[in-house]
C-alpha cells in the first residue's frame, strides 16, 4: 500500500522539481492539433470558421456553419528524438494513436426574415492541445555527478535533522516523510545523499552544517532516461451569431484539463578505483493534475465575396493544479543505511494546490476565398509569457519564479499560413506554421517550425479528410531543475498522421 503525505506551504515554498518556469512554458503552450482539417491547414482558421477545431482559435466561426455538423478525428502520433550527451547520439523513436478531436454544431436559421440576425450557432468540441507523451535517453561522460545534486541542497542543513530516529522507533521511510513535510524539499534530498552514503558530514556532530561526497571521480558515465505522458484538453461551448451578411460574432467558455506524469532515471559509473561507490542510480517521479478556465471572444468580416478579415482574444487561463512526487535511490556506499530500499515509489508527497495563470493570446486573421475552387488564408498570433505567473504570488518560493519568469521569458510571434484547392468532391490541402521560442535564450527551447499536408473527400452528407503534419524544434533538457547543470540536447520531430469523419445533417 501507498504511503501517502499531504505536505504543507513549507515544503511547498522550496519544491524545486515542480511548480516553475518550465511548467509554465509547459501549459501555456498549445500543439498543433484538432480535426484533420485543420491540421492540414496548419491551423490556419482564423478567418475562415466552418471547422470544429477554428472555433478554439476564434469561436466566431462557429456562425459560418450552414449545417448542423458533427466531426470526430483519431491521430496516429509519431516521436522522433535525438539526444546529444557527453559527445553521444541517442535515438528513441515511437509510436501511438488516440482520438484527439470529438465535436459538434447546430445552427439554427432566423425564422424571421427581417431580422438582422440570420443564423445562431452552438457549438461543442473537445480538443486534445497538447499530447506530452514522449522519452528519450541520453548517456556520455560528465565530470558533474549527482553528488553534486545533493551537496547543492545539504551545505547548511543540521546534521541531527538528517538522521533516523531509531531510538524513537522512527523508520528510514517515515523520517523522509517527515522531513519533506516539517524542513522541505531540499532537506528532504540532503537526507537522501546522507542516508544514501553519498555525501557525509565533515564532522559527526548533530549541528554540523558541512558536507563532503564519497564518490571520487575525474569523468564518470552517466545515463538519463525520461519518461513523460498525459494531456493538456480544451472543451469548449461557444454560441456565435450572423449578423446581417457580412458579420460574424461569437465568443466560448473553454474547460482545459491537464493530466502529466514525469518519470527520471539516472545511472552512473565509471568512478575511480578507490572510490567507496562505484555504481548510483537516482529514479523520481513527478504527477500533475488538474483544470483550468479560459474565455474566448471572436469577429469574422466579409469585406467581399473573396476577402475575409477576423480577429480574437483568449483570456489568461487560471489552472489549479496538483503536484506529487516520489523518489528511489540506490548506491553501493559502504556507509548507506540497510534499510535505504524502504524509500520507494509506495512513498507519495502530495503538494498543497496552487494556480498557473498563462498568458493572454491575440490572433489576427485574413483569408481569400477563391469561390469554389479554393483558398488561402493567414493566422498572426501574438503572446506576451512574460505575463504568466505562479500563485499564489506572496509565496516566497513563486515571486522568485515568477521574476525569473518576467526576466527570461518574452514575446512569441506565432505564423500560420494555409491552403486548399478543390477538384469536384476532393480538396487538397498544405500548411505551413512557425513559432517562436517564448525563452529569450533559445537554446533552451528552440523555434518551432512545420508543415503540413492533406486531403479530403465529400461524399453525400460526409466527408473523409487525412492529414499529415510534421513540426521539428530543438530543446535543452536538464536532468534536473536545480543543483546539476548536466543537460542533453534534443533535437526534436513530431509527426502526426490524422483520420477523419464529418457528418452533415
Amino acid at each position: 500500500m501507498k504511503k501517502l503525505f499531504v505536505l504543507g506551504i513549507g515544503m511547498l515554498c522550496s519544491f524545486i522539481n515542480a511548480q516553475n518556469i518550465n511548467d509554465v512554458v509547459r501549459y501555456s503552450s498549445e500543439n498543433l492539433q484538432g480535426t484533420a482539417r485543420f491540421q492540414a491547414l496548419s491551423g490556419a482558421f482564423g478567418a475562415l470558421g466552418g471547422d470544429l477545431s477554428a472555433i478554439s482559435i476564434n469561436p466566431a466561426g462557429a456562425a459560418v456553419f450552414s449545417l448542423n455538423e458533427f466531426t470526430i478525428t483519431g491521430t496516429n502520433y509519431n516521436r522522433d528524438n535525438d539526444a546529444f550527451f557527453g559527445n553521444n547520439l541517442r535515438n528513441t523513436d515511437e509510436n501511438f494513436a488516440d482520438i484527439n478531436q470529438a465535436g459538434g454544431v447546430f445552427v439554427f436559421k432566423a425564422s424571421d426574415e427581417n431580422s438582422p440576425w440570420r443564423k445562431i450557432s452552438v457549438a461543442a468540441n473537445y480538443d486534445i492541445v497538447n499530447n506530452f507523451d514522449n522519452q528519450f535517453f541520453a548517456t556520455g561522460n560528465t565530470n558533474q555527478g549527482i553528488d553534486t545534486y545533493f551537496l547543492n541542497f545539504a551545505q547548511g542543513q543540521t546534521l541531527g535533522n538528517l538522521r533516523v530516529q531509531t531510538d524513537a522507533g522512527e523508520r528510514i521511510d517515515d523520517a523522509y516523510l517527515n522531513i519533506g513535510s516539517s524542513l522541505g524539499f531540499g532537506a528532504q534530498q540532503a537526507f537522501l545523499g546522507f542516508q544514501s552514503g553519498i555525501i557525509d558530514p565533515t564532522e559527526d556532530l548533530d549541528e554540523n552544517t558541512s558536507y563532503f561526497s564519497n564518490a571520487q571521480y575525474s569523468t564518470l558515465n552517466q545515463s538519463y532516461s525520461q519518461f513523460t505522458n498525459g494531456f493538456n484538453s480544451k472543451f469548449n461551448l461557444s454560441l456565435a451569431g450572423q449578423y446581417q451578411n457580412n458579420l460574424y460574432l461569437g465568443a466560448s467558455l473553454n474547460f482545459h484539463n491537464i493530466f502529466y506524469e514525469k518519470s527520471t532515471s539516472i545511472i552512473e559509473s565509471g568512478f575511480d578505483a578507490d572510490s567507496e561507490i562505484q555504481f548510483t542510480s537516482f529514479d523520481n517521479f513527478l504527477q500533475t493534475d488538474g483544470n483550468g478556465f479560459s474565455f474566448t471572444l471572436g469577429a469574422i468580416a466579409k469585406l467581399n465575396e473573396n476577402i475575409r478579415v477576423g480577429g480574437s482574444y483568449q483570456s489568461p487561463t487560471w489552472y489549479r493544479l496538483t503536484d506529487n512526487i516520489s523518489q528511489r535511490i540506490s548506491t553501493d556506499s559502504p556507509v548507506a543505511n540497510l534499510d535505504l530500499s524502504l524509500i520507494d515509489f509506495n512513498l507519495v508527497s502530495i503538494f498543497d494546490r496552487y494556480t498557473i495563470q498563462t498568458p493572454s493570446k491575440i490572433t489576427g486573421s485574413a483569408a481569400i476565398i477563391f469561390s469554389k475552387f479554393g483558398l488561402i488564408s493567414f493566422d498572426y498570433g501574438f503572446q506576451d509569457f512574460s505575463e504568466a505567473e505562479l500563485r499564489p504570488t506572496n509565496d516566497l518560493s513563486f515571486a522568485s519564479e515568477n521574476q525569473l519568469i518576467s526576466q527570461e521569458l518574452g514575446n512569441v510571434n506565432t505564423y500560420r499560413i494555409g491552403g486548399e484547392y478543390r477538384i469536384n468532391q476532393v480538396s487538397l490541402r498544405a500548411g505551413y506554421r512557425f513559432e517562436e521560442s517564448p525563452y529569450l535564450d533559445d537554446t533552451i527551447i528552440g523555434d518551432l517550425e512545420g508543415f503540413s499536408g492533406g486531403i479530403g473527400y465529400s461524399f453525400g452528407p460526409n466527408r473523409l479528410d487525412l492529414a499529415y503534419s510534421r513540426t521539428e524544434q530543438d530543446t535543452s533538457e536538464l536532468f534536473f531543475d536545480s543543483g546539476i547543470s548536466n543537460a542533453a540536447t534534443v533535437e526534436r520531430i513530431n509527426t502526426n498522421i490524422s483520420l477523419g469523419y464529418t457528418l452533415k445533417f
